[in-house]
């Protein structure tokens, strides 16, 4: 097995995460939880259930990766990935599906850093492109993405750029 790539910078510590670490686990649903609590994750903390099980159900997944970032030994920062496959490259793609940074280390590039080790995992498993999703009223993460590259997707400028949609099947 290789090393993952790691990364520092202005005292933060950037890594892949390691679900079979139980101190890398404890740090991505206490991240998480933070972020589910923040109005930018909807408000609420997670359930028992996902608390319980998210970590052991990530690691069950071979196209789920992780990066955790710390600060003087502390978790402050996250970001979930999840590899899916674009028909129109037929490689793998990597939707960015958390990026989460307590609020006493955001302003600081945390969020960045984080982002770059994803991509460079990314690129390590072929992919094609990034993808995430942003809502509107998130201005500073908008900001962040499109500093690092990321913009409205569209196949053409005729027929607009893509929307996201979901529905529950819960």
């Amino acid at each position: 097995m290789t090393q993952s790539p790691e990364t520092t910078g202005s005292s933060i510590h950037i890594c892949r995460a390691d679900y079979s670490n139980p101190a890398h686990g404890d740090a991505l649903v206490r991240m998480l939880d933070a972020y589910a609590q923040d109005p930018a994750g909807g408000g609420q903390a997670l359930s028992a259930f996902t608390k319980t099980h998210l970590v052991a159900e990530l690691a069950a997944r071979p196209q789920a990766f992780s990066v955790l970032a710390y600060s003087d030994g502390q978790p402050v920062g996250l970001v979930n990935c999840i590899e899916g496959f674009s028909t129109f490259t037929c490689r793998p793609l990597v939707n960015v599906h958390d990026v989460a940074v307590l609020a006493s280390h955001r302003g600081r590039r945390v969020a960045e850093q984080m982002l770059a080790l994803a991509e460079t995992l990314a690129r390590e498993r072929g992919a094609c492109k990034l993808t995430l999703e942003v809502l509107q009223g998130n201005a500073r993460a908008i900001r962040l993405y499109e500093r690092m590259g990321f913009a409205g997707y569209e196949l053409n400028p005729a027929m607009g750029k893509a929307q996201f949609f979901q529905k529950w099947l819960d």
